[in-house]
């Protein structure tokens, strides 16, 4: 899937997100923080890295890093099935691969939709969320793509794609 293909204008009104799942739970990202959706490719393991950095894969003659989204959110990792896909995001200039055991749909989703957290999330480790969004009767954990990856997480992620190029 080409997000470029998905991708319209949208409205001041409302937000364009890419939904995806982690176990029984959906989050969302912004589009324009997407890349491209693929299915899982080969991962080259890259040993003395992040714990939740997965390794390197080639896209399109580019080494991406990934990452494997359950463990950066502390969750056990789940086993690769036919729906997982590499959710490939750029942030602070660098593509990461996120993986997420299956891609759902993109949807716009209106501003009005979207709340802020509660203070009882807000009281427990929330960094990586900017919101929930109420899409019909689910509702979809909004991520901060900036806390995800935060900005030395992502200087030495981009370090390791370099390092793994030279390699090659």
């Amino acid at each position: 899937m080409e997000i470029a293909d998905v991708r319209r204008e949208t409205t001041d009104a409302e937000e364009q997100i890419v939904v995806f799942s982690l176990g029984m739970e959906f989050y969302g990202v912004s589009i324009e923080a997407v890349n491209t959706i693929i299915r899982m490719p080969e991962i080259t393991y890259v040993p003395h890295t992040l714990p939740y950095v997965r390794g390197v894969m080639n896209l399109r003659g580019t080494i991406v890093p990934v990452i494997c989204t359950r463990k950066r959110f502390g969750m056990n990792e789940a086993e690769v099935t036919k729906a997982t896909r590499v959710v490939v995001v750029e942030n602070e200039g660098v593509l990461v691969g996120m993986v997420v055991d299956a891609v759902i749909e993109t949807l716009r989703l209106p501003l009005a939709n979207i709340e802020p957290l509660s203070s009882l999330v807000i009281s427990m480790d929330a960094r990586y969320l900017r919101g929930v969004g109420k899409a019909g009767d689910r509702l979809i954990i909004l991520l901060a793509m900036d806390k995800v990856l935060e900005k030395e997480d992502v200087q030495a992620i981009a370090a390791l794609g370099e390092r793994d190029a030279e390699k090659n």
